[in-house]
């Protein structure tokens, strides 16, 4: 076993022993080198691939993917099941992209730096041709059925409102707006089969979005449905019929698969399912099933649905054959096979195809995991407790190996952002070497605010004042971790990253007598600079998450909630990651916090990627953030010594 000989090196405050070589980009301040024996030590854990289904190309039926081999995913594609991967793009960013439905034109999707302000392109031989105007933030919304426009939204009007554009990528001069609106949160969800009409989706929050019909020529935005009613809408599309189905919450808690009447907006839901949402679905070019997949206490479940049929589950057939993981980016071919990306724990993210037939699963690409067993990575097991007043929360706990590892282990809770988002079970990349080689325990929760679990749950932490309700759920998991037989109440720790970085700062302020450390990632500090300076394409829509900093009596409680007023409690030792692109989060949050602790006199490690956004993209500095923080759990969470300047 490796591990001992690690420890003793790192344990070593003599020994002239080199440091890894540091990222150019990456601005390390505070933080001791990385010795070169960590890197080593951990490198396996470094190399996982993952492949992200992308589409399908309808002339030859291959399946376009995203991979990395080097520093960032770009495009490949694959001809055959388990086939070569052949890039076809070499960008220096990571890019994104989908065929045509008639695979003569190839869209891609690059920001600059993780900055997120994305621009348009074709590919073709290895070069792109823009299609916008470099400089706004453009969002792809769909191609129309016959593959001959692309609906998206962009802000290059007054960098805040996303108005609707058409444009035929195979020209770049045809973009043309077509709609001017109000508002970051419009998108071209779908065309109509004709292509003279598109169902726009505009997303006011989590829990309300409105439904219009556009007409393309006129630029007409016509309502669908009573806009007054509080309606989430998820997805939209249309079927080759005309038929426009949906998922809402139009009558339930939960997310449902159905259709809408035009423009009445009159929703039938006809999945069979009553708890747990439709997160995303498909229709066959041919119309004859539509492919869904529902979230299931967070794993995914894909289903086929024959739309003749009635409502019920007669109408409905499982796909067997997946485990317990969680399902992406599903298309279907012209053909009818349906492609998805799938991660397990036991698997990074691949990319599968299924026969509506037969449902047999195919699986198209197996990723690289470094060369090591991925079949040792556990399964996480589920935790529910009562919170203080009484709400049922839930998440997922990763133990290791308890013959390896016996007694009692340390803990580090992992607090996913959003909020609107979700911790469900899968790959842990890099983090699988904390569970395997030190045998750290790590816990996922999805505390109130979380979606997957109705829009009663996510609305419970909605403003300022339900704000740290969601704080003290993290309290009500310690308390019961703590009494776990597998976990040891002295080491608990805490990370997040996005609002689970505002919940990591919280977290250390409100239970810092229980906690070693805190590692928080592009983390919100203050909820009033955040709001004021955040993009303002993206402001209106987190005040409503968050609350509205011009009002004074809600001002007046952002900043009593916000970490930066509660410094002064902020004792244990802390490390920020921040990206000093970041659109979302601005860096002077981190910069912020940071010198606030240094001038109480207590040390913060604090790491700047200066070409990154909301999150490390960049192998190279997604790799040292990692050895960073594994230096940071080696000192405060296991009591060692992490090998200081030299």
């Amino acid at each position: 076993m490796r591990l001992p000989l690690l420890a003793a090196l790192l344990l070593s405050s003599t020994a002239a022993f080199a440091d890894a070589e540091r990222p150019a980009a990456l601005v390390v301040d505070g933080a001791p080198p990385v010795p070169d024996a960590v890197v080593d030590e951990t490198r396996p854990y470094m190399e996982f691939r993952t492949a992200g289904f992308a589409g399908w190309n309808a002339t030859d039926r291959a399946m376009l993917i995203s991979t990395r081999f080097a520093n960032t995913a770009q495009l490949h594609v694959v001809k055959q099941p388990m086939g070569a991967r052949t890039q076809v793009s070499f960008e220096a960013e990571p890019v994104g992209g989908s065929w045509s439905p008639t695979g003569d034109a190839l869209l891609v999707v690059k920001d600059k730096g993780g900055d997120e302000f994305f621009q348009l392109y074709t590919l073709k031989e290895g070069r792109l041709t823009l299609l916008t105007d470099g400089k706004s933030r453009n969002a792809f919304g769909a191609w129309s059925h016959d593959g001959k426009q692309i609906g998206y939204s962009s802000t290059r009007r007054n960098g805040t409102d996303s108005d609707l554009y058409v444009a035929d990528p195979r020209n770049p001069r045809s973009s043309r707006m077509v709609a001017q609106v109000k508002g970051g949160g419009w998108q071209i969800a779908d065309f109509a089969p004709d292509g003279k009409r598109a169902v726009v989706v505009e997303y006011v929050s989590i829990t309300k979005s409105n439904l219009h019909l556009l007409d393309l020529a006129s630029g007409k935005l016509t309502p669908i449905g009573d806009h007054t009613r509080t309606i989430a809408y998820g997805e939209a599309k249309f079927a080759p019929d005309g038929t426009l189905w949906v998922t809402s919450d139009e009558g339930s808690d939960f997310q449902r698969l159905g259709t809408v009447d035009l423009p009445g907006g009159a929703f039938t839901a006809r999945n069979p399912e009553q708890r747990w949402d439709v997160e995303t679905f498909e229709i066959a070019k041919d119309g004859s099933f539509i492919a869904y997949s529902v979230n299931e206490a967070g794993a995914s479940k894909l289903r086929l649905l024959d739309p003749k049929a009635g409502r019920g589950s007669a109408a409905v057939r499982d796909v067997p054959g997946l485990p317990l993981g969680t399902l992406g980016n599903m298309k279907i071919a012209p053909w009818g096979t349906v492609g998805f990306s799938f991660s397990s724990s036991r698997s990074p993210s691949d990319a599968y195809s299924v026969d509506p037939a037969s449902l047999a699963v195919t699986r198209w690409t197996q990723s690289e995991t470094g060369g090591l067993d991925p079949q040792v990575n556990v399964e996480p097991r589920l935790v529910e407790v009562r919170s203080f007043d009484g709400e049922r929360v839930s998440g997922f706990l990763y133990s290791p190996d308890a013959k390896k590892f016996p007694g009692k282990r340390p803990l580090i809770v992992n607090i996913h952002g959003g909020p609107e988002g979700q911790s469900r079970p899968g790959f842990l990349g890099r983090n699988n070497y904390l569970v395997n080689e030190l045998g750290i325990a790590v816990f996922y929760p999805n505390v109130r605010g979380s979606t997957g679990f109705g829009k009663r749950f996510v609305s419970l932490d909605n403003g300022p004042f339900k704000r740290e309700d969601s704080v003290q759920d993290i309290g009500a998991f310690l308390d019961s971790l703590s009494k776990a037989p597998t976990i040891d109440p002295a080491r608990m720790a805490v990370t997040g990253g996005s609002y689970g970085g505002y919940m990591c700062y919280a977290s250390a302020i409100r239970y810092g007598a229980r906690l070693k450390g805190a590692n928080c990632v592009v983390a919100i500090s203050d909820f009033v600079t955040f709001l004021e300076n955040t993009q303002s394409y993206r402001r209106d829509l987190r005040r409503v998450e968050y609350g509205d900093e011009r009002d004074p009596a809600q001002r007046a409680k952002l900043a009593a909630i916000s970490p930066l007023t509660s410094v002064d409690k902020l004792t244990i030792p802390l490390m920020v990651v921040t990206g000093g692109n970041d659109p979302r989060v601005p860096a002077s949050e981190a910069d912020q916090i940071v010198k606030a602790v240094r001038a109480k006199g207590r040390p913060a490690w604090h790491l700047l990627g200066q070409n990154e956004g909301h999150g490390f993209a960049k192998k190279e500095n997604a790799d040292y953030q990692f050895w960073t923080g594994l230096l940071f759990w080696r000192q405060t969470l296991l009591g060692e010594k992490s090998g200081g300047s030299r």
